[in-house]
Formats: structure tokens, C-alpha cells, sequence
């Protein structure tokens, strides 16, 4: 049996060059999602990324084994937004909000997705009942990929709404996305590949 690797196959999506943004269009996409508020790393944010992973590699094993498709289990994701969006130059991440979110093969029908929450559940994974599936279309999208500390993205971050989106004649749409290509519980802060992701739109006149 194939095993299918989505970042291989769409690689564009997952590779992008460190201090600059790429375009990239991103088709819509399907994934299991946990929604949240607050300090990453907190309990409710370990919970949450604990039940995707658990929802996630419960879908993998009914694709393997009812659907003879095996596949490689995606990497965390993230969109985070605020009410005050600069707080995420100056890492007040106490008022920070968050979906984190896994993707899923788009061949995996509503069953298997059910089927991954409720064993997720059943592990004591879930406890609230948060897990669910979504779909998310960002379209136009400008990308970099960022090396070390999240708490060092602040300057690219700066660079891109207040230089690089106005010289382009464009506007952020949507919300900030991360793609967290590293295990942050095995990999040096200074080591870390992380995607950062804006949709964009030609900005008003």
C-alpha cells in the first residue's frame, strides 16, 4: 500500500523562502479544528493539540484499514487573531485567540471524521466536545517560512503589514495562519521551521 505525503505533493504550500514572502493560492482544505483562547502552551491549548493528534491518527487508521488509503498525519496548524492585532508584536499572548487546527485528506467522507472525534472522546482526549471539522478557502495568500522562536516572528510579522502589504497595493484578509513544520518538544527553539501565512486582497481604494 502507497503511503500519500500531502506536503510532498503540494509542496509549494509547505516550503517557502526564509525573509521574504512568496505568493501561493490555497485551494480549500479540510480539517479537524479545536478553537481556544489564551497563552499557548496552556492547559486548554495542550488539550486541544492532544485531541487533534489523537482525532487525526484515529482517521488515519480507519482510512488504512476501511479505505485500503494510507497517508502521512499532517502537522499542527494555527490561526490566531485579537481584538488588538499588535499584540502579537509585543507577545501579550494572554489575549491572544486561537483555532488549531490538523488537515485531512480530502478523501475521508463525514464517517471516518465522526468516527476519529468520537474515538478521540472515547480517550478522554476531548473532554468538551470540542473537536469538529472544518473547512477552510484562503485563496490569495503570501507566505515566509520562518526559522527559530516563535516569539522572534514579531519583525517579519511588522515588515509584512507595514511595509510589504502597502508597497504591493494589498490588504490582509483573514487570519493570521501558522504551519508548525518542527515538534516543538523535541526541536531547539532556535531550530524551529515555521510557515507564516496571510490571505491578502488588492487593498480599497
Amino acid at each position: 500500500m502507497s503511503k500519500t505525503d500531502l506536503k510532498r505533493d503540494q509542496h509549494a504550500l509547505y516550503a517557502s523562502p526564509t525573509g521574504r514572502y512568496a505568493e501561493v493560492e490555497v485551494p480549500a482544505m479540510r480539517y479537524l479544528a479545536v478553537d481556544g483562547s489564551g497563552r499557548p502552551g496552556s492547559p486548554s491549548y495542550q488539550q486541544a493539540v492532544e485531541a487533534l493528534f489523537t482525532a487525526s491518527y484515529a482517521a488515519k487508521f480507519l482510512s488504512k484499514n476501511d479505505l485500503d488509503r494510507d497517508y502521512v498525519v499532517m502537522p499542527l496548524e494555527g490561526l490566531w487573531w485579537a481584538d488588538d492585532m499588535s499584540t502579537f508584536r509585543t507577545r501579550e499572548k494572554d489575549r491572544w485567540s486561537w483555532r488549531m487546527l490538523i488537515r485531512q485528506p480530502d478523501w475521508l467522507d463525514e464517517r471516518i471524521l465522526a468516527t476519529a472525534i468520537e474515538q478521540a472522546h472515547a480517550k478522554g482526549r476531548d473532554p468538551e466536545g470540542l473537536l469538529r471539522p472544518v473547512e477552510l478557502d484562503e485563496g490569495r495568500c503570501l507566505q515566509t517560512l520562518h526559522l527559530g522562536s516563535y516569539d522572534d516572528e514579531g519583525p517579519i510579522l511588522a515588515y509584512l503589514h507595514d511595509e510589504y502589504l502597502p508597497a504591493q497595493g494589498l490588504r490582509p484578509v483573514g487570519r493570521h495562519h501558522e504551519i508548525y513544520l518542527s515538534d516543538a518538544r523535541r526541536v531547539a527553539p532556535g531550530k524551529l521551521r515555521t510557515i507564516l501565512r496571510q490571505p491578502v486582497a488588492p487593498a480599497e481604494n
